[in-house]
């Protein structure tokens, strides 16, 4: 089944990380980035706390409503929460972590393979720019969209189905951004780098599953490049 084989290669990238040094020291990287920007934005969201639940509902004087509010409290610093990760992780990414997602699915091609296949004929600089520019199609409009569906949502009777169904589309769309390093390499069309995408779900259902655990997802988000790519690589069969 494709969501089970999503959920294994996850973490048989996990497990080849961890023993290879390379890629342990630029996951720990990635993992500390993520972690200092999540710190950061947490902070914001505690010290931002009172004003924005009190723009909300001022908090009432006596009665059961006092009940009410704290749960919204708590409800709102929750929320808060995840998105303040979610807007680490899309920044990191963007402004740090897109090269060494890059660099660890290079190092796992060549562990893998023996070799690394690249058509990209571009180097330095402008490889940098160049994966800077393929996170926001593949990575940021997609999760900022679902970020903004799942809180729409809350203000409708179905809040819950859609929150499930907008972390559902998050993960995958999380997932592929590490499935789509090697054909990103490649300089393959973006139309057809989605088409990937649309006929492996399961797949990337499955592989972006570990991404909603709370703090551990920063762990599988900092290893997803080598899973992601061994299962690209395995895909073509490639694989040694």
């Amino acid at each position: 089944m494709a969501v089970i084989k999503g959920i294994q290669y996850n973490i048989k990238g996990l497990f080849l990380a961890l023993k290879t040094p390379s890629l342990l020291i630029l996951g720990l990287l990635r993992f500390f980035i993520i972690l200092a920007l999540a710190v950061a934005f947490s902070g914001f969201v505690l010290v931002w706390h009172d004003d924005i639940l009190t723009l909300i509902w001022t908090m009432p004087e006596s009665g059961w409503m006092i009940y009410l509010w704290h749960v919204v409290s708590w409800l709102v610093f929750f929320i808060l929460a995840a998105v303040s990760m979610v807007l680490a992780y899309l920044m990191a990414q963007v402004f740090f972590c897109v090269f060494i997602m890059d660099y660890m699915s290079r190092i796992t091609e060549r562990l893998h393979t023996g070799t690394e296949a690249s058509d990209s004929g571009i180097s330095g600089l402008a490889w940098f720019f160049y994966l800077m520019r393929q996170e926001i199609p593949r990575a940021v409009i997609p999760v900022l969209v679902s970020l903004v569906i799942a809180l729409v949502g809350l203000l409708t009777p179905l809040g819950a189905v859609f929150m499930v169904v907008s972390s559902l589309a998050a993960c995958m769309f999380l997932a592929w951004d590490h499935t789509d390093l090697v054909a990103a390499r490649r300089m393959q069309p973006f139309g057809t780098r989605f088409q990937f995408l649309k006929q492996n779900l399961g797949f990337h259902l499955g592989f972006g599953l570990f991404f909603l655990i709370p703090w551990l997802n920063i762990l599988f988000l900092s290893y997803a490049p080598v899973g992601a790519t061994l299962y690209i690589l395995d895909h073509e069969g490639r694989g040694n």
